[in-house]
């Protein structure tokens, strides 16, 4: 065996061999701390990039920037390892809608206004990260309630999404977190991932529980969206398209009928929540800084304008039924704009 570089320990003088390998040992050290500051700054571009300034609001501390940073919004690529996930059918799709017909003749559509439930919310102190968590699977709970039994209406399979409310930095199959979403669900995982801390500073400190109860219920849109067959479509046909604009056309779709989705769900338990028309305010005030910016670039559009992410979060709030998400099949085409 040859040690140091190549030469023989026979072959060299002691003195030679010694500074040999103290020349050895002095490269691979430098090399080490290379390779820790290398490490170090990685790590800090990452939580740097969670943890820019918050955009102002129009009022009541909420709104935060929609996050392009992953292109394959909402629920990203369905991609990715998840030791739950079956193999031969990962997204337990047998049994679901497929193709075009997931999108505009989706069995969910026609499954009537979600029931009215108690969901009585807890307290919530903001501040408290503990608190958060115990408000969101409260919240949550009341999702898997009353999506279950509109799936159930459908006559579609309907499995509960999974809750990862962080408060440390942490990796899903879909990205790392934090990121510039404070919130997002991952398809791949079919979880729900919510930062208890973030959040809060992504929405400027809002205390309106109904907030949080809005945003929740949003990203829980896209699991329905998963869970009837839609998502995987949208994904398929999204990727077909060659340019931003196209494909960003997808993607409002799906976010302003995440929207709706969201809405349907806080207008069938405003009595028992219970949530005033202060709340609802709350909500359209948060669609609309969260919508996009009037004078975004157009490969930027991706949640739809401020006036359209209010009229759909409204539209599911007033009507409360699935068939009135449908953002797919329009007479107005600009109402996904």
């Amino acid at each position: 065996m040859y040690t140091g570089f190549g030469e023989s320990p026979r072959s060299a003088p002691p003195g030679q061999a010694r500074r040999a390998d103290r020349r050895a040992l002095g490269l691979v050290t430098a090399l080490v701390v290379v390779l820790l500051a290398l490490a170090l700054l990685s790590w800090t571009t990452v939580d740097e990039e969670g943890t820019g300034p918050a955009p102002v609001s129009d009022e009541g501390g909420a709104g935060a920037v929609p996050d392009t940073e992953f292109d394959d919004k909402p629920g990203q690529s369905p991609s990715g390892d998840d030791a739950d996930l079956d193999p031969a059918d990962p997204f337990g799709q047998e049994g679901r809608p497929s193709g075009h017909e997931a999108l505009v003749a989706n069995p969910l559509y026609e499954t009537g206004r979600l029931s009215p439930r108690p969901c009585p919310a807890p307290e919530l102190d903001v501040d408290e990260g503990e608190s958060m968590r115990e408000f969101l699977d409260a919240v949550a709970d009341c999702l898997d309630d009353a999506w279950a039994t509109q799936f159930a209406r459908a006559g579609i399979p309907f499995t509960p999404p999974k809750r990862v409310f962080w408060d440390e930095p942490g990796v899903s199959p879909c990205r790392p977190y934090p990121s510039q979403a404070g919130a997002f669900y991952c398809r791949a995982s079919t979880s729900i991932y919510i930062g208890t801390a973030d959040v809060v500073e992504k929405w400027n400190g809002a205390s309106r529980a109904v907030v949080y109860a809005s945003l929740l219920a949003h990203e829980y849109g896209h699991h329905v969206q998963g869970e009837s067959g839609l998502l995987e479509y949208y994904h398929e046909q999204r990727q077909l398209e060659e340019r931003h604009p196209e494909r960003n056309a997808w993607t409002r779709r799906s976010e302003l009928q995440a929207n709706c989705l969201s809405g349907a769900f806080l207008g069938s338990v405003r009595v028992s929540f219970p949530l005033e028309r202060d709340d609802l305010d709350a909500v359209l005030t948060d669609a609309r800084a969260t919508a996009d910016r009037e004078d975004g670039d157009e490969e930027e559009r991706t949640h739809g304008s401020a006036d359209n992410s209010v009229h759909w979060t409204s539209r599911g709030w007033e009507e409360q039924t699935p068939a009135a998400c449908n953002t797919w099949e329009l007479d107005d085409e600009t109402l996904v704009y």
